[in-house]
């Protein structure tokens, strides 16, 4: 007698020892990576004077973002009472939990000296945007871990209770990382706005992520989400693009209108140095998923969602790099002496040119794809311990009997 898995599909094929081995091995090479520019300084990395951000803070403000964004969605559906979406909760919040951990991770390995991070602690400088990240950072990851505990014995009440604190935590984890941007000296994302921007891209990157994850899942026959719910948050996916959208059309409008004082870092944006990655997100982050999601009929098409979620991602990752790189390369910084220095042979308004301002090293590569790596092998770990043969769709098993 022969019995099938879950609603009588294939055998569930959880994650296997040789891919949690391969991407072991990866992250075993970035750590290598990290432990040579401990010894040697940031020094090895592309890092300057000019441009003290990089690659690491990149990585870190987009997974905070798609970390906020799975965590937004599973506790809406209970804070709104959203049945359909909690089935989902649990791979959400999986989600969330690995993606917080990766931007922490992105935060200590652009340390210095990371010997000295427990200042933070002994000596924190709360008029600092920075400590403020740490803190609700610190609060974010607390509370995704008890989620998973209580979602996973199935104890309503709290998770109930907690989502109350979860919802406005999430928001305020990637407000927190907007204001880090709007708030400091030299800098030309001082605008109210920016925290409702991170917001907004935080909510499609994230359920954008989380559709591929459950894509992933249900193809191992991990985890299942239907048909009805895999659209409706196909469905929702489009109205979080079309926010993010607008916030973004009002932010370029006020940039651009004759007058404005941030029109030479617009020139840099959609003409000079960081256009390339402007434009694809604006095109392809944005405006083709849309077209692609708006449609009922293209929302029943898995190979259609998973280009457009794909392509919201890698949208909001280009988003990301702009906001950074405009931020140290647009010629306002006229009071910062340093940065003038290095301006002045440098052309911004060369289309595509980042590279000569700042180009990644292949240790910080190397780092980055170590921490990339473990956060795909964490993630996988999670998934096959906590989701087992969970089902967002279940049915009764269907025993077969074997032929003979």
């Amino acid at each position: 007698m022969a019995k099938t898995d879950i609603a009588g599909t294939a055998p569930r094929r959880p994650f296997s020892k040789t891919m949690l081995a391969v991407f072991a091995a990866i992250t075993a090479v970035g750590v290598g990576c990290w432990v040579w520019q401990l010894m040697s300084g940031l020094q090895v990395t592309g890092l300057s004077d000019t441009n003290n951000w990089g690659s690491y803070m990149i990585f870190f403000m987009f997974f905070v973002g798609l970390s906020a964004g799975g965590l937004i969605v599973a506790s809406s559906a209970h804070v709104f009472n959203i049945e359909p979406f909690k089935k989902v909760a649990l791979p959400a919040v999986i989600c969330s939990t690995v993606c917080i951990c990766l931007a922490a991770a992105f935060v200590l390995v652009d340390l210095g000296g990371i010997q000295n991070i427990w200042r933070l602690f002994t000596g924190p400088n709360f008029a600092s945007p920075l400590i403020w990240d740490v803190c609700v950072i610190s609060l974010y990851l607390i509370i995704n871990i008890l989620d998973i505990v209580w979602i996973v014995k199935g104890d309503e009440r709290k998770v109930n209770v907690l989502s109350r604190f979860a919802l406005p935590t999430a928001i305020a984890v990637h407000s927190v990382t907007a204001w880090i941007f709007g708030l400091q000296i030299a800098r030309t994302w001082n605008t109210a706005i920016m925290a409702p921007i991170f917001v907004a891209s935080a909510c499609d990157s994230g359920l954008a992520l989380l559709i591929l994850a459950l894509v992933w899942l249900e193809r191992r026959n991990i985890f299942r989400t239907g048909e009805k719910l895999f659209k409706s948050l196909s469905g929702l996916l489009a109205v979080f693009i079309a926010v993010d959208a607008f916030f973004i059309g009002c932010e370029l409008l006020t940039m651009g209108y004759p007058g404005g004082s941030e029109a030479e870092a617009l020139k840099v944006m959609a003409f000079g140095a960081t256009a390339p990655f402007f434009w694809f997100e604006v095109v392809f982050g944005l405006v083709v998923p849309f077209v692609i999601l708006v449609f009922a009929k293209n929302r029943e098409k898995r190979g259609l969602v998973i280009l457009a979620s794909a392509l919201v991602v890698l949208g909001v990752f280009c988003k990301r790099v702009w906001l950074m790189l405009t931020a140290f390369i647009a010629p306002y910084a006229e009071h910062v002496p340093t940065m003038m220095t290095d301006y002045l042979s440098y052309d911004a308004m060369t289309f595509g040119s980042v590279a000569p301002f700042y180009t990644p090293t292949l240790p910080e590569l190397g780092i980055t794809v170590g921490v990339l790596a473990l956060g795909v092998l964490v993630f996988m770990v999670l998934c096959n311990v906590l989701l087992g043969k969970a089902s967002a769709d279940p049915a009764p098993a269907v025993a077969q009997k074997s032929e003979g």
